[in-house]
């Protein structure tokens, strides 16, 4: 992949989001990517514009503009109507040529971890996976001899290596700067309601062709769980409840304090909850006011997923547990008395 002149890279301009919908209605995703991309636009200097792809999807461009979207792309054709990796990515490569932004960000959720790489690759530039931190800079971040420190760069921060240590990574050569971002990392801003956008309609015209796949049925799970990324108190437990039996206790404490279920990736691998309700680094990202984590010993992977908690309260009988390095209380004991006599006390109080 050669190298962008100055002239070329000089063309490239704003902010984009990749604004993800499925059966018209817009991810929350979108917003919390709609948020940062304020924030980055600002650095630059510039503006931010969603990108929409979908089938009478028009509706939604009012709800962008309320969460941050300056100007909105609507890309709006039959062949939309449901995901598909070919006609998706020929829509979002297609109008990364022909408005050339300086960023493009997309959602890490299953349908983003499709499209992005795919379209970096069109539009021949970088991807930095499942970024953490995104922030305008310069690059190298510090001078090094005859080498050329660029500035205004989007630097793209994720974890490497299983989690064990943080890379920052930059597009320096290249435009678009594109990165994924899982959901629950970003925050959306309040909504400005009445807010407008620039709406600009645009076809690059879509021809099926043999990587069309023909969708035969979509067949959609109905799932009571709650989403776990909403919820304000979090009762996670880990492999040291025990069984899934055991887990009836930690219902006891949530139910006593309006507070949801949540697992380690231990419990999910043991089949005792179902993934839906997994945190950490291959489960969700949360950020609830108040984080139980309950016989979790806190390998990188799980805190990657929770540290943002406002409060964390870790129970474990290992006093040497590294979740104990990011709880704000400890508690070390056996979980089997103490959450039983936690919840009679707050049952107490909570009223």
């Amino acid at each position: 992949m050669g190298a962008m002149n100055a002239e070329d890279l000089a063309k490239y301009k704003g902010v984009y989001v990749y604004a993800q919908q499925v059966d018209g209605e817009l991810g929350g995703i979108a917003f919390e990517l709609l948020g940062k991309a304020k924030e980055l636009a600002a650095d630059l200097g510039t503006d931010v514009t969603a990108v929409l792809i979908g089938s009478d999807v028009k509706g939604l461009t009012d709800k962008l503009a309320e969460y941050g979207a300056d100007k909105v792309i609507v890309v709006d054709d039959p062949e939309l109507k449901d995901y598909r990796t070919e006609p998706y990515a020929h829509a979002l490569a297609s109008v990364i040529n022909e408005y050339k932004p300086e960023i493009v960000l997309v959602g890490a959720t299953a349908i983003g971890r499709d499209l992005g790489p795919r379209v970096s690759a069109r539009v021949a530039t970088g991807l930095t996976a499942d970024c953490t931190v995104l922030e305008i800079g310069d690059f190298p971040l510090n001078p090094i001899p005859g080498q050329e420190q660029k500035h205004n760069q989007l630097l793209m921060t994720r974890p490497a290596f299983g989690g064990n240590t943080i890379a920052t990574i930059a597009c320096p050569d290249n435009r678009p700067q594109m990165a994924t971002v899982r959901p629950g990392v970003m925050q959306k801003i309040e909504p400005v309601a009445g807010a407008k956008a620039e709406v600009i309609e645009y076809n690059p015209g879509f021809t099926p062709n043999n990587k069309y796949v023909e969708i035969l049925d979509v067949v959609k799970e109905i799932s009571n769980a709650v989403d776990i990324q909403d919820a304000k108190i979090l009762v996670s437990g880990g492999r040291g409840v025990g069984s899934p039996e055991n887990f009836k206790i930690l219902d006891d404490l949530a139910a006593a304090i309006g507070g949801t279920v949540s697992c380690s990736r231990a419990v999910v691998d043991s089949g005792w909850k179902p993934k839906e309700l997994q945190v950490g680094q291959t489960g969700k990202t949360v950020r609830p006011n108040v984080y139980f984590a309950i016989g979790i010993s806190g390998a990188i992977q799980h805190t990657a997923g929770m540290e943002e908690s406002d409060i964390i309260i870790a129970i474990n009988k290992d006093e040497n547990a590294p979740i104990f390095d990011v709880a704000d209380y400890g508690i070390v004991g056996d979980l089997n008395k103490i959450v039983p006599k936690l919840t009679e006390e707050l049952q107490k109080v909570v009223k």
